[in-house]
């Protein structure tokens, strides 16, 4: 028999003040996608505005009690700062290489969590006061480089992911989300724990709350005269450009669905939009039927089942037709 999660009053708050930096939010699908078998994160909307649904108390409690699992955004837009840094890693050798960044973090007395995650897991540390998410980010890409771990885009593959995944993001972006820590993976169905401390709520809570937090003095020491490495700062304006702003010569060669859609923001590992079938049929009013795979924008899918030829010839571009006789 399942144990019972329950989320007291207190627990909600203590995980408020350590994760949460800003009040929108994600949510992990409950249901697989029927093509995929995965569990997709989209933005929550009240049922007849649209209007975007906010993070309450009531929304971390179940979120601890296994009802429903959140992705939390890392970057405030309105001080460009961060309560967290996590460092992702799903590939085969994940765990080890988290490990070395764990021990190498100890080396700076930076206390750091690590999570379990479906495949590989993740690396979290905790902040005395939100930082600047700059700063954050040259201080775990530098650590990584002297290490020789891999950084995934730069020329990978597969390697890690330091969320949060931008300097810094304008005012209504959202950045990216990653999975809040002791929920429930759908796909896994089953919470995943923090190493270091028995598995329930109180305990893990009490755990995150004795770590040691990484001070602005520290990390002004750790990055002074430091930038970003020229690979992970490439891949980041690259991740921008593709976004709709880029210039110079960047030109992008062939079809790209993101010239056809006027607005667009990162969700997980996509860009999602108002599907351009949908518009002309007055559908999609919420602008997140369409999304686009941020890693390879060639690949694109309407949740309310245009297909691509429709799409396609919503925008005037329509599939060219190969002779095959």
């Amino acid at each position: 028999m399942k144990r019972r999660l329950t989320a007291t009053a207190t627990l909600v708050k203590t995980y408020i003040d350590l994760f949460v930096n800003r009040r929108a939010y994600t949510l992990q699908s409950m249901r697989p996608d029927p093509e995929t078998g995965r569990h997709y994160y989209y933005r929550p909307k009240e049922r007849g505005s649209g209007a975007p649904l906010l993070l309450t108390e009531r929304t971390i409690s179940d979120h601890l009690e296994g009802k429903i699992t959140l992705g939390l955004y890392a970057i405030n837009p309105l001080n460009q700062r961060c309560k967290w840094v996590a460092i992702d890693a799903d590939y085969a050798s994940a765990m080890e290489d988290l490990i070395k960044l764990q021990y190498q973090l100890t080396q700076h007395h930076v206390e750091s969590a690590l999570e379990m995650s479906k495949r590989g897991g993740h690396l979290w540390i905790l902040l005395a006061v939100p930082l600047l998410a700059r700063k954050c980010r040259i201080y775990i890409y530098d650590v990584a480089q002297k290490l020789g771990l891999p950084v995934k885009g730069s020329g990978l593959i597969e390697g890690i992911e330091v969320f949060p995944k931008h300097d810094e993001i304008q005012e209504g972006a959202f950045g990216n989300a990653i999975r809040g820590p002791l929920g429930v993976h759908r796909g896994a169905k089953r919470p995943f724990w923090f190493y270091g401390a028995d598995y329930t709520l109180d305990a893990q809570i009490g755990f995150l709350t004795r770590l040691r937090k990484l001070t602005e003095e520290e990390l002004d020491r750790f990055t002074t005269g430091k930038e970003l490495t020229p690979n992970v700062a490439k891949l980041r304006s690259e991740v921008e450009s593709v976004n709709g702003n880029q210039g110079g010569s960047g030109q992008r060669r062939g079809f790209t669905i993101l010239d056809y859609v006027a607005e667009s923001r990162v969700v997980g590992r996509n860009y999602v939009a108002r599907c351009p079938s949908c518009a002309l049929a007055g559908r999609d009013r919420g602008r997140d039927n369409l999304a686009i795979l941020v890693s390879d924008p060639r690949f694109y899918q309407c949740w309310a089942g245009c297909t691509k030829e429709m799409i396609r010839a919503a925008v005037g571009k329509p599939i060219p037709i190969r002779n095959t006789a």
